[in-house]
């Protein structure tokens, strides 16, 4: 419903002659308006919030007000109205149940003192007439009054035997017109409104008293299923209210424990938008599960609300002012995200791509380390962050399928010399065996580069053939260690990152004569204590030996570093 239909469909009803009958509509439009201002309200909390996340200003439209007063303006006076017609009917009620319980008193006097039937008849049909006259009584003394009423009526006409002449006509004819109410009464079992229940039983059972009597065996056959059909009529109409005013205590308990719930999520500490954004879901939830519950006694459930609503409120007003000190914290790693894009974007074109790919990786971690800058620029930032890296790794890996399409025939060439080098018989000389290695590791680097990621494995069969081989070889000392580390260097050269494990190997042999070096001076120094001790000659031969011995390790070590080529 639009913000105007609510005043229209008031004024409407409102308007109606009859205000008692349009209570409840009256009633459950208010509710939806009430409902209707509470959701603008949030909507409103909840975009204005949005609004300030994106540094954007927010008005809000200036009708809520305006519109409730006018609402009221209408409901107040009609609330007013129908209060007083209430007030008024159920005084008119109580002083017509009064005026019963008199009628009930004569026609008691009647039965008793009067001897005379046409007295006694002219003074029923004058109580009768009034009796009829008599508007409504309060809902819960109906049922009582009007049955002692007719249990004195039957007992009336039972006593006067006013129907003698007549009796065979009047009582076929009361008979028959008493079993068609009884049919009506039975039907209202089917109504669903018991509103309309309520109305209807007692217009059937003011026909039903102006029936007159019927035979005795007649009347004896109809007044139990009479009485038992208007019992369980009246005892579901009090089912109904009871089980309204149940339900309504119920939605009660289940609003206070929203309640519970939502001072619970408020206990809650929150250091981090994470904290933030997610008990702002709870709150979310907790006021979409309100709406699905029921109305419960009007001044309860105005309680409830007004202690449920203020919890929200508190809850938005703190996060709005959580907001406004880390906005500040958001704009500074917003900056630092956008120099880490312009970096990114001066990187994405360069093809060389080792270097590049190590350093987009290390602004990768840069930017994860930096933190979030807000739901308002997290995401951009982001999308652009990483469209510029995926467009480096995009043109990287399309570079490379492309190196490995052409590198398959090589892959093919050296599979079929591991295939050559395993089933190859080394020669029984020595040098012409260590030649045919060497000439098999110059035609495995000479093949080229191979598809990146069959490049491990191939050169981890081809060097567990060619090393085969010169496990075998007869070859002792110095002169073993020379040629497998010759060899050694031969199968690195056609590893396909031979640079990268040649530096490795320099590495390694730098720190071996560094060590050496450490230790030769180390036994340098020694030298000077042995000048005067006892047995200092031999100990100086002895640290002499050893140095010595270091000097020849230093140099084959040396030697090694100048075989391993610079590429």
């Amino acid at each position: 419903m639009e913000k105007r239909e609510f005043i229209d469909a008031l004024k409407e009803l409102t308007e109606k002659e009859n205000v008692l009958k349009t209570g409840r509509e009256v009633n459950e439009l208010r509710t939806q308006f009430e409902d209707y201002l509470i959701e603008a309200t949030r909507q409103f909390q909840i975009a204005e919030l949005e609004a300030k996340d994106r540094n954007e200003e927010f008005t809000q439209e200036e009708w809520m007000n305006p519109l409730k007063e006018e609402f009221y303006e209408i409901f107040s006076p009609y609330k007013e109205k129908r209060k007083a017609i209430i007030e008024a009917k159920r005084g008119e009620e109580d002083e017509n149940l009064k005026k019963k319980r008199a009628l009930i008193s004569q026609l008691q006097a009647v039965i008793t003192d009067e001897e005379n039937i046409g007295a006694a008849f002219s003074a029923h049909k004058e109580i009768n007439e009034k009796w009829k006259n008599i508007g409504d009584i309060p809902r819960e003394k109906r049922n009582d009054i009007q049955q002692e009423y007719s249990r004195l009526l039957e007992q009336f006409f039972y006593n006067m035997n006013i129907y003698k002449e007549i009796k065979d006509y009047d009582f076929k004819k009361n008979y028959e017109a008493k079993k068609l109410l009884l049919a009506q009464i039975k039907e209202l079992s089917k109504v669903e409104k018991i509103k309309d229940v309520e109305a209807k039983i007692k217009s059937l059972q003011n026909e039903w008293e102006d029936v007159g009597p019927t035979k005795q065996e007649h009347w004896d056959e109809l007044k139990d299923e009479y009485y038992s059909t208007i019992n369980k009529i009246y005892d579901r109409i009090r089912s109904f209210y009871d089980d309204r005013r149940e339900k309504m205590q119920a939605n009660i308990g289940l609003k206070n424990e929203l309640i519970q719930k939502t001072e619970a999520v408020l206990a809650q500490s929150r250091e981090s938008v994470k904290d933030w954004s997610n008990q702002t879901k709870e709150i979310l939830s907790l006021q979409k599960e309100w709406k699905t519950i029921g109305f419960g006694p009007k001044k309860e459930n105005d309680e409830v609300w007004k202690t449920f609503r203020g919890l929200c409120d508190q809850f938005f007003s703190i996060k709005s002012e959580f907001y406004k000190d880390i906005q500040q914290e958001y704009d500074k790693i917003a900056e630092g995200k956008k120099k880490l894009i312009e970096k990114v974007n001066t990187l994405k074109d360069n093809a060389d791509w080792g270097p590049t790919t190590k350093s987009i990786i290390e602004l990768q971690k840069q930017w994860k380390k930096a933190g979030s800058a807000g739901q308002k620029n997290e995401q951009s930032l982001w999308k652009e962050f990483r469209a510029a890296c995926d467009y480096f790794f995009d043109a990287k890996q399309a570079h490379f399928d492309e190196k490995d399409k052409a590198f398959d025939d090589n892959l093919k060439a050296k599979q079929d010399l591991v295939e050559e080098i395993s089933t190859f018989e080394l020669s029984k000389d020595k040098d012409e065996a260590i030649a045919s290695l060497h000439a098999f590791s110059e035609r495995f680097s000479a093949i080229g580069f191979v598809p990146t990621k069959e490049k491990d494995g191939i050169f981890k069969a081809y060097k567990a053939a060619i090393d085969k081989h010169y496990d075998s070889l007869d070859m002792k000392g110095e002169e073993k260690e020379k040629v497998m580390f010759e060899a050694r260097i031969k199968t690195l050269r056609g590893s396909g990152n031979a640079a990268e494990l040649f530096e490795k190997e320099k590495q390694t042999i730098r720190a071996e004569i560094s060590t050496i070096q450490q230790e030769i001076i180390q036994f340098e120094n020694n030298l000077g204590f042995f000048a005067n001790s006892k047995g200092a000659n031999a100990l100086k031969d002895q640290v002499e030996n050893n140095i010595k011995a270091e000097q020849d390790k230093l140099l084959a070590l040396k030697a090694k570093l100048k075989m391993i080529p610079n590429e």
